[in-house]
């Protein structure tokens, strides 16, 4: 048996036995918010490393240095997203009571995610294939990809906070690893 399949297998068996055993609908959705929520946190701390990165480099390193930083931020960023919607993909649609809109805000969350990821793939392509030996061309190569890395995290952060409303965002409020956590909106 796959990974995947074993993994969605195993998310829906929680489900149903925590549902199945009488426990309450908060209950099933507080399992699902973990099963998240655990997730999260190494994620973030890789998206936090990589911001931080970004931020130290300055004007005066090299067009090479540059553009390994670039390139690392941005690999970084992609895997760090993509994680997060592999892990809200195996957890599955929310148990939520208004189980249409849980469905609309889980598959948004998901596709916000996995669009972020693929935009920080993107970036770190197109600064790949950055010529540093011309260093005017280089710079208008960067000023080109200069709004890019706050889009690409826009898509991802937005649809991570629509998830976090309602019963979703209170179950996930009060796991440990969801606690003032929402993938950054930053470079």
């Amino acid at each position: 048996m796959n990974n995947k399949l074993a993994a969605a297998l195993t998310g829906a068996a929680l489900v149903a036995a925590l549902t199945g055993c009488g426990a309450s609908h908060e209950e099933a959705l507080n399992a699902w918010a973990k099963q998240v929520c655990d997730k999260v946190p190494p994620q973030e701390k890789k998206i936090q490393e990589a911001d931080k990165l970004f931020s130290e480099t300055t004007p005066d390193d090299s067009p090479e240095k540059v553009k390994e930083v670039d390139s690392k931020v941005f690999g970084q960023k992609a895997e760090a997203y993509r994680a997060i919607a592999v892990a809200l993909d195996k957890a599955g649609k929310p148990p939520a009571e208004d189980a249409e809109k849980a469905g609309k805000l889980y598959a948004e969350s998901v596709k916000g995610m996995k669009a972020t990821a693929a935009a920080y793939r993107d970036l770190k392509t197109q600064v790949d294939k950055l010529d540093t030996k011309d260093q005017r061309k280089f710079a208008d190569g960067l000023q080109e990809l200069a709004a890019e890395p706050n889009r690409a995290s826009k898509a991802g952060h937005d649809a991570f906070l629509q998830l976090q409303s309602g019963e979703i965002g209170t179950a996930m409020a009060e796991q440990p690893g969801c606690k003032k956590t929402s993938p950054s909106a930053g470079s």
